[in-house]
């Protein structure tokens, strides 16, 4: 694993992200988008099993602005609850900005086709929704993003494929707003919403608490196909 810099576009600073690539290029770029526990253990397996699938990895530092390094787990209270005070005063429009400079910087990267996507997860999958609603990525991954229902007003107008994995006991995200996006997704080709009865939150983050080794595999797979059809 490496790692590259990208230049805030604000002229803020930069930031460090996560690279791991691929046995194979010219190949597409898959910038990956952080939980609330910063670019830990599990992003950083993400990222080995998305080079392992033939694509180029990018895990950004989107906590940078707090502090830059952050590396937690869900594995105790402490760590949890600090975890909820940086997503408290994370900026998810400056978030934002800074996955666009990251897709960017993927774009013109050595060995890159071209064809950029994101896949995020908890705080990274709503970021994942935002950026298929504002940004030029190619594709867009959701897991179990938080809120994502204050988005689906811009469904019908999105350019690129989104795809969403929806925990059916998700204690973050009620049941009403889940609902609320399945039936936005309904009709539109470009737009998938699965839901995964009886999983929790975090379902697909690799060691994690919560852990469901079937929807994970289960999602993983259709983010694969997703990926493979709109990145090549």
């Amino acid at each position: 694993m490496a790692t590259i810099t990208v230049q805030a576009t604000d002229g803020s600073g930069s930031f460090s992200a996560l690279v791991v690539e691929p046995t194979t290029k010219p190949a597409g770029a898959v910038v990956l988008i952080q939980e609330i526990f910063g670019v830990n253990d599990a992003m950083q397996a993400i990222a080995a099993e998305v080079a392992d699938l033939g694509f180029i990895a990018i895990c950004p530092d989107l906590f940078w602005r707090i502090q830059p390094g952050i590396v937690l787990t869900d594995k105790t209270d402490a760590e949890f609850k600090q975890a909820l005070e940086y997503m408290g005063q994370f900026d998810q429009a400056k978030g934002i900005d800074d996955l666009k400079a990251t897709v960017a910087v993927a774009r013109a990267m050595p060995g890159c086709n071209g064809h950029v996507g994101t896949m995020g997860y908890c705080l990274g999958g709503r970021l994942a929704v935002m950026m298929a609603v504002s940004s030029d990525a190619d594709v867009n991954v959701s897991y179990y993003g938080v809120g994502i229902d204050d988005q689906v007003a811009e469904f019908e107008h999105l350019r690129s494929p989104l795809v969403m994995h929806i925990a059916g006991e998700d204690g973050f995200f009620p049941a009403a707003g889940r609902a609320k996006v399945i039936a936005a997704a309904k009709g539109l080709s470009h737009i998938q919403a699965f839901n995964y009865d009886g999983a929790d939150h975090g379902f697909a983050r690799v060691a994690g608490k919560h852990w469901n080794g079937l929807a994970a595999t289960i999602a993983n797979g259709r983010s694969a196909e997703a990926l493979a059809v709109a990145l090549g």
